[in-house]
């Protein structure tokens, strides 16, 4: 018992517990944790849980595959390129429009039931769009099959745009400091930006092998198939507990009272949705950039009878455009996400006037594998800029909008360069892609200017 006094009153644990400031070291001391940039992935992969990575990654495939799903199927079914390329159109344009919309619902109720919708209503009408490609041989008109097709984009699940979502919710919940919070959010965006690019890589892919060895319907359902099995997956993860919808955040405020009505609409005047539609439009520059690229290519390959390989050289610029986009998240702190756009913005201006040169397509590798470099760091940039001038309640909306921004700069970016390839070439073609790189950089230095002015980073 002798032993036991000493123990007592040489306790410094009860003076600790009456102090409220040694309880704040313990924690300080796990900020060094993600000190070595060899963890920060194992880290964000730590905050998700180990399933959230493959299953995300599978639930966005399917918007990868549909475009070009729709274009194959519809080509083939037909053998009209013109009335192919008028379904893949009504995809994109039924996604650019569907996606901000899925995300405002999203904002409202939550996640979970909008995506467990999507996740039912987009394989049926994928399995319309393939039961009204296959009666337009004795069809009067491609009226039906181009409805079909855009009713499949408006339903497709946002799971790149909903999965950054969670991890700003995620970051920003289990930080044990504002420092560490926004460099595991730098992390988690140069993630997302890395599975987008292998997904949009990957998908085309599949499609043209699926579509090539088994039959052209098979690409569309397996999309059918992995939207039905992999978003509903997605849509009940454990993360997705992480984001409070924005109805809910609002009822369960009563020491506010009206205060906390008021307070978020405050977070989304006429000032913030001018600085959202920066990363927005850069994101239509980025998807007209896209878009131009793959179609200058196409041309670039017709020259020397190779037109169908124009995919597997934009695969090159994707391979490094993916592994730029992973490095981000070991770049200096002191770089923030307006600065990096900058710097990524002006380097892609000067690289893609690499396009213009190469005469053989050896060159063109090369110049496609150095262009690659900057526009990963480009694209985590513009969704670290959504993320930051996002409202709160308002974040699923924005991370759409950008991805729909995308989509439809694609479109544009498609239909300028085939124009100016038609009429002029495949170098008058790619001054599309290097007219979309000058615009980025532009409207990088406008947001670098707008959100020092408002001291929003």
């Amino acid at each position: 018992m002798s032993n036991l006094s000493p123990a007592t009153p040489a306790a410094p644990l009860s003076a600790s517990a009456a102090s409220p400031l040694p309880a704040t070291p313990p924690p300080a001391p796990q900020e060094p944790s993600p000190e070595p940039t060899s963890g920060r992935y194992a880290r964000i992969f730590a905050l998700a849980g180990r399933g959230f990575i493959p299953v995300a990654f599978l639930a966005r495939l399917p918007l990868a595959m549909l475009t070009v799903g729709a274009l194959t199927l519809v080509t083939s079914v037909t053998g009209s390129y013109a009335t192919g390329g008028l379904a893949a159109g009504a995809v994109g344009i039924g996604s650019a429009i569907g996606a901000p919309v899925l995300g405002f619902v999203a904002d409202r109720i939550g996640q979970r039931p909008v995506l467990l919708a999507a996740a039912v209503v987009n394989p049926l009408a994928t399995a319309l769009v393939l039961f009204m490609a296959y009666l337009l041989p004795d069809a009067d008109s491609a009226l039906g099959v181009l409805v079909a097709a855009f009713v499949m984009g408006a339903t497709c699940p946002q799971v790149g745009p909903l999965a950054r979502v969670r991890w700003m919710a995620m970051t920003s919940r289990r930080a044990e400091s504002k420092t560490v919070g926004a460099r595991d959010l730098d992390t988690a965006m140069s993630y997302e930006s890395t599975a987008d690019e292998l997904s949009f890589v990957l998908g085309p892919a599949l499609v043209g092998l699926l579509a090539a060895v088994v039959a052209p319907w098979l690409p569309l359902a397996i999309a059918a198939a992995l939207t039905l099995s992999m978003v509903a997956a997605f849509a009940v993860h454990p993360t997705v507990r992480a984001v409070v919808p924005a109805r809910r955040t609002q009822a369960p405020t009563p020491a506010g009272q009206e205060t906390s009505d008021t307070a978020p609409k405050e977070k989304a005047p006429r000032a913030d949705w001018l600085l959202i539609a920066l990363p927005v439009l850069g994101m239509v520059s980025m998807g007209t950039f896209f878009g131009g690229t793959q179609t200058s290519l196409t041309a670039f390959g017709g020259v020397f009878n190779v037109s169908t390989a124009a995919g597997l050289l934009y695969a090159v610029m994707g391979i490094s455009s993916a592994a730029a986009a992973l490095s981000v998240a070991f770049w200096p702190e002191r770089f923030g996400p307006a600065t990096r756009w900058v710097a990524s913005a002006a380097a892609m201006t000067a690289f893609s006037l690499l396009l213009l040169l190469p005469a053989d397509i050896p060159t063109m590798l090369v110049a496609l594998f150095v262009l690659g470099i900057p526009v990963g760091p480009t694209m985590v940039s513009i969704f670290g800029i959504g993320a930051v001038v996002a409202p709160r309640q308002l974040m699923s909306t924005v991370m759409t909008m950008l991805a729909s921004g995308l989509v439809a700069g694609t479109a544009l970016g498609a239909s300028l360069a085939g124009g100016l390839a038609d009429s002029h070439g495949h170098q008058a073609a790619f001054l599309v892609s290097v007219g979309a790189a000058a615009t980025l950089l532009l409207l990088s230095l406008c947001t670098q200017w707008a959100v020092k002015a408002r001291r929003r980073v």
